[in-house]
Formats: C-alpha cells, structure tokens, sequence
C-alpha cells in the first residue's frame, strides 16, 4: 500500500490525501477545481513552486494563474525559453537579449548582424508556435555549479558563466527544452503546450514579445506606445557600456577585483550630470516672458522623486534660479468631501481627492505675480488651515511640486504648458542578471521601500508586502497611464545598486515569518538578492538618491 500524504488546498478549503511523490499537476487535476484560468504554479507552504513540483510531505497549496505577479512570471520565463529555442534553432550564431519590459510586453534585442525585417519575425513566430505544438518538456537538471558553469562554457554562453561563477552557490539547475539549454532563476511551465496566448512583433529595432492581459488572460495586453521610455532604457544600457557592465556577473566581477568604488563614483557621476542636463534644460527653454515657472515630478512609489527633486533644486540655482517646493498634500479637499473606493473607504490617491479648483486658482494668480496665502491641511482634523503662510514669486522662482499627479493633464488643466516641464522620475532597471534574465522594475522600487519602510517607518517587511499590491494598482491607475506626457524621464536606478541593498535588505526578508502570505514574496526577493555580490554602503555619496532609503543622506526629508 502506497504512503499517503494530506494536502491542505487554498483554493476551495478542502483536504485530501495523494501518494507521497504526487506532482502538483496532478494535485491539481486530483482536487478537480473548477478554476477560471488553468493553473501556472503554486504556493506551497507559503513558497512558490512550479506545476512539476513533487510533494512528499504534508503541505497547503494554493494555484495560481497568469493573473497572479508570480504566476505570470512563470509563463513569460516559460514563453522566453521557446523565443530562445526558435531564435537558436534559425539563427545558430545569433545573440539574443531579453532586455526590459516596455509597452506591456518585453523589448528584445536580436542581433543577427543585419537589421531584423518582418520576414524574420513571421519566421521566429512560426518556428514558436511549432515549438508550443509540440508540446515538449520543460526539463529542470540539477547539479554542482562548477558542472553547470562547463555546460555553458561550451556553449558559450559567457553571461551565465559569470553569473554562476559569482553566485557562490555549491549546486544550481539549469533547463533542457529539447536539445536546447538555457538558465531561469525560477519555475517554468510543466511542457510548452501550456502556453496558449504570446505574439511577437517588429519593436523599433528589435522585437516585442507580447503577453497575456493581467485581468483578462484569454487575450494579449494592449500595446501602449511607450517611446520616451524605450529610450532612457537605451541610454542607461549605454551607461553600463561605458561601465563595461552588461550584466550582475559582470558587476560582481567588478566587486570582487576591487573595483566597486570606481563603479559607484561613475555610475553617480552620470547621474548628476543628466540632472543638470535637465535643470540647464528648464533654465534656456522659452525666452523670459514666457520661462519655465513651474517643475511638476511624477513617480511610482519609491522611485526616488523627493530626492531627484533636491538635487535638481541644487541645479536650478546654479543657473540663477529660486525653486520653491510646492506641496500637494496641503490641498486635499475637506476629508468628508474626499471620494470613496470601491470598498467605500476613502480613496486619498483619487486626483479628485485634491481642491483641484483652489489649487490652480492660486497657481495661476502666482504666474501673474500676485500674493496668495497657501494653506495647511491638518490631517488631524481633516480639514486646510490658513496660518498666514503667503507667497509671491518672482521671475527668477521656479515653483517645484512632487507628487503621484503631477503628470496628469487634469491637474493642471488652466496652467500654460509653456510656464511647466513635466519629469517622470523612476527605477527603470535595465541591468539583467544574464541575456535572458531581466530584472524586474518592480523588485528594485520594493527592496528600496522595504528598507525604507523598515528603518524610518516602523513597518516589518511583512506589512510592506502586503500592502504593495494595493500601491500597484494605484499606479496603474494615476501614474502610468501618463507618464509618456513627461517633457523627459530621468532613470533613478544605479547599476551598483542591488549590491547595496544586499546587506541591507537580507536581514529584514529573513524576519518574515513562514505562516504568512508574505513569505512567498520575501522568499523570492531573498532569493534574487543573493546574485548580487554584496556592498559596504559607506562608498555612497551623501547626496545619492539611494541615501533616501538606506539613511545618510545630507538632505532633509
């Protein structure tokens, strides 16, 4: 008689005993869940695993699909192996690199020593959905890394060779797709055939692999035309070639040789100098009737926008100008007249949750050169206060205001667009761990705010957690849909960046108790964050933007 073994599943609140060994795929097809979407991964025991996962304990499990942030990373992981597959099988002395997401898709840079034409990509398309069609094996091997690290020597794939190298690892995996290797740091579909929903398209000078809708995944997310964002990740990747960083293995190389000051006093310097690009931009733009007086900065959460904003400050009066910081959050409407979410609370990040009408009578009473009394809101009451706070500019002030709206039309609709420049502020990270292995946006803004979060604002990593999916969804709802109307876009990111918040972050991820939901997301950050060979914070300028999450910054907050 077979050992039997419980499983707990999430999904419908029911136990059930399987065969010590069962594969999650089987659990699954076992418990007979009438799920919307067909299942990608799953958590178990709070961990993410993939769908070939065997289960030889007792444990509680809980699928997910495309629609959950893990589970799409499973399927776009699963998808880039066949591009790669295809790309290698047509092209055998091709190089492929997945480089960053753009557009709702993800931008690849396919060199095949000519320029790309449609014909290329209906042909890499087709061998694509051959491949699916197929439906082979995603083959997970195990084994030492010194083992691995010879696997793609030969192959030469030298950008996970480095990556391997550095890791500090005794085992890793890698994965056959048929007589095809390649190298993911999380799960993959079970076989090809579970992929079901992906185009690829001619992007600019490369490709465009298309995914599923986050809501909707029976079809493809709508192409958002995101040209001024393609080009800040063009720039930054020239940054890391002038760096001589393309990839993590190469910034851990740098690390290990002693080289990690000179990356950061680069890197930094860079840095400073696009800011007061920006600020010699703001001072020569219009003659001096119709100049510049008003600096509106949008970002997502923890993009570094405050201390962009000082920095550029510090710019703008080098070129004889007065900035003047202006605070949104003094406008908010009286708290009983503020709009409600769909749970009925009250929705602060609402545009509408501001005094709109006040706010942009008194900045254009301002840009005619008269006094106003700006108020105070006194979040204790809920209610503006005037305490005599009075204002006036003059031609050489330069109002600054920060905030998650600062890019919507709606905020400023009556202020002249020649009197304001519009700056989108955000971690556009554009470093990959290898050619195929981007790193995620998303991750870098999170570790950033859980250190914060942490050290300034009494919150565990495990509440910071939780609450990151409900700032998501705010931003996807007032800040991305308009950052394409900045006048330009500044990268926070810095290439060394993930190596300093190594030290940092470990420590709190690891106090993130396994019995939560939480634990799936600080496993998984832990998880990235050991690629990164790690760096003494004490090399990082006072003034860098970093320094407004990890302390020690000279500014003010």
């Amino acid at each position: 008689m077979k050992q039997m073994l419980q499983i707990y599943c999430k999904n419908n609140n029911i136990y059930k005993e399987f065969p010590v060994g069962t594969l999650l795929l089987d659990i699954y097809k076992g418990l007979n869940l009438n799920l919307p979407y067909p299942p990608v991964s799953a958590r178990v025991n709070n961990r993410m695993e993939g769908l070939t996962f065997r289960v030889y304990n007792n444990k509680s499990v809980e699928f997910v699909d495309v629609r959950d942030s893990s589970g799409m990373r499973t399927y776009v992981r699963s998808l880039c192996f066949v591009l790669y597959k295809a790309v290698s099988e047509l092209y055998p002395n091709s190089k492929l690199l997945l480089e960053h997401p753009i557009s709702k898709g993800y931008f690849c840079d396919l060199q095949i020593g000519r320029p790309i034409t449609l014909e290329d990509v209906a042909n890499i398309k087709n061998r694509m959905k051959e491949i699916i069609a197929q439906n082979l094996r995603y083959l997970r091997v195990e084994c030492e890394t010194t083992e691995a690290v010879e696997i793609f020597k030969e192959r030469g794939m030298e950008d996970k060779v480095k990556l391997l190298e550095t890791s500090g690892s005794l085992y890793t995996y890698y994965y056959k797709l048929g007589d095809t290797i390649d190298y993911y740091y999380g799960s993959l579909l079970p076989s090809t055939g579970h992929i079901n929903v992906f185009d690829l398209v001619k992007y600019y000078d490369g490709l465009l692999l298309r995914i599923p809708s986050k809501t909707n995944p029976n079809v493809l997310e709508e192409v958002v035309k995101q040209e001024k964002m393609l080009e800040v990740f063009k720039e930054y990747l020239s940054w890391g070639y002038i760096l001589n960083v393309g990839n993590v293995g190469d910034v851990n190389i740098a690390c290990q040789e002693g080289h990690a000051t000179g990356l950061i006093n680069v890197a930094e310097a860079l840095q400073e100098k696009k800011i007061g690009q920006i600020a010699d931009t703001i001072y020569h733009k219009g003659s001096n009737g119709d100049r510049i007086k008003l600096v509106l900065i949008a970002g997502p959460s923890s993009s570094g926008k405050t201390t962009f904003s000082k920095r550029l400050s510090v710019q703008l009066m080098t070129n004889g100008l007065k900035p003047y910081p202006l605070s949104l959050d003094n406008y908010f409407v009286d708290r009983e007249q503020t709009p409600l979410d769909e749970n009925g609370n009250y929705d602060y990040e609402s545009l509408y949750a501001l005094d709109l009408k006040l706010f942009n009578d008194q900045l254009t009473a301002l840009l005619r050169g008269e006094e106003v009394e700006i108020p105070t809101f006194n979040f204790t009451t809920g209610k503006k206060e005037y305490k005599g706070n009075k204002l006036k500019i003059d031609d050489n002030t330069i109002l600054i205001l920060e905030g998650i709206h600062a890019l919507n039309p709606d905020l400023t609709p009556h202020i002249n667009n020649a009197n304001k420049y519009k700056i989108y502020v955000s971690a556009l990270t554009s470093i990959s761990l290898d050619d195929h292995n981007w790193i995620s946006t998303t991750d870098n803004r999170l570790l950033r705010r859980i250190i914060r979060d942490f050290n300034y604002r009494g919150y565990s990593a495990q509440e910071t957690i939780s609450r990151w999916p409900s700032v998501r969804a705010g931003e996807d709802k007032w800040i991305f849909p308009f950052q394409e109307n900045a006048d330009v876009m500044f990268n926070s990111s810095l290439l060394f960046e993930f190596s300093v918040l190594r030290p940092h972050a470990e420590p709190i991820l690891m106090g993130v108790p396994r019995n939560c939901p939480a634990y799936a997301e600080a496993y998984r950050l832990l998880k990235f964050i050991k690629y990164f060979v790690p760096i003494q914070d004490k090399e990082i300028p006072f003034t860098s933007l970093l320094r407004e999450f990890l302390g020690g910054s000279s500014f003010k907050y």
